[in-house]
């Protein structure tokens, strides 16, 4: 039996989809495993911010391909890279244990502090709306590239400092890069972050991915793709929502933004976890009508 998985080919991607393989190899070790890399529209273009070109589907579409093709049976995913919304005919089949789910600030080599005079360095909306309630004097600029890309360009001059996930970093064992973290009330992740997602297409047999698999994890990631699907939040949306389990219940805390960004709400909501994705709509709800 050969089992082929599909990956970006960034050097996180490839680390993380390897993590995956480790644990098929522990389910299926009479199977072959292959990595197959391939370079998405949304690593290829980088001199414009995603909500320019498309969104997140652009580091996807390329993987779903070749699901769709035949070429790979499994590809794997940072879940928060991913559209909210997933074609029926490739279906997410397995949820990781969560990483580190927090955003942390990187400053240059050497460095104590930021310089006021370069800007912050940040991938999204949801970052720089919180980043400037957090240092309102400090200018925030969009980046774009791979975390070594993104460092480069620290390193150069260009920023001050970066904001990223915890959980790229220690992947990439670069946690000594991190001069501070975000507590997630300071910085609301973004949903699904530190979670690693694995697609296929119906037809393939998912039992290799038992030892992936993470119950609570899953419940944390319907509920919190379901509160950002439900505000229709894209890439360019600054919504961020982030769940915890505690035995059979979930809380989720969740950020809304009005379209105009005048009205801001953050709020949580916990019930069943078995009731991930109705809790999420809910409090989704509840944040955009203000009751």
């Amino acid at each position: 039996m050969k089992i082929r998985i599909g990956s970006r080919e960034s050097k996180l991607a490839v680390i993380q989809s390897r993590m995956v393989m480790e644990s098929i190899a522990k389910a299926a070790p009479e199977a072959e495993l292959e990595l197959v890399t391939m370079k998405t529209t949304g690593d290829r273009i980088l001199n414009k911010t995603l909500d320019q070109i498309g969104g997140k589907g652009l580091f996807v579409k390329e993987l779903d391909q070749a699901l769709r093709d035949g070429r790979v049976e499994f590809t794997v995913h940072s879940l928060k890279d991913m559209p909210m919304e997933v074609p029926e005919d490739l279906p997410l089949a397995a949820f990781s244990c969560r990483e580190d789910p927090r955003d942390v600030l990187v400053l240059p080599e050497g460095a104590s502090r930021m310089d006021p005079a370069k800007p912050i360095g940040c991938s999204s909306r949801r970052r720089q709306l919180q980043l400037k309630a957090l240092f309102p004097e400090m200018e925030i600029r969009p980046v774009r590239g791979n975390v070594q890309t993104r460092l480069a360009k620290l390193e150069s001059g260009e920023f001050s400092a970066l904001v990223l996930a915890a959980a790229g970093l220690k992947r990439l064992n670069l946690e000594d890069r991190i001069s501070r973290y975000f507590s997630t009330e300071e910085m609301l992740p973004a949903a699904g972050q530190g979670i690693l997602a694995v697609q296929t297409r119906l037809g393939v047999d998912t039992a290799c991915l038992r030892d992936v698999q993470d119950a609570d994890t899953a419940a944390c990631a319907l509920a919190e793709r379901a509160f950002v699907r439900a505000l229709d939040g894209g890439c360019s949306s600054p919504v961020a929502a982030y769940a915890v389990t505690e035995g059979e219940s979930l809380t989720l805390t969740g950020l809304y933004v009005s379209p105009d960004e005048t009205i801001v709400r953050k709020g949580a909501l916990t019930g069943d976890k078995s009731q991930a994705e109705t809790l999420g709509t809910r409090l989704a709800e509840i944040l955009k009508n203000g009751v």
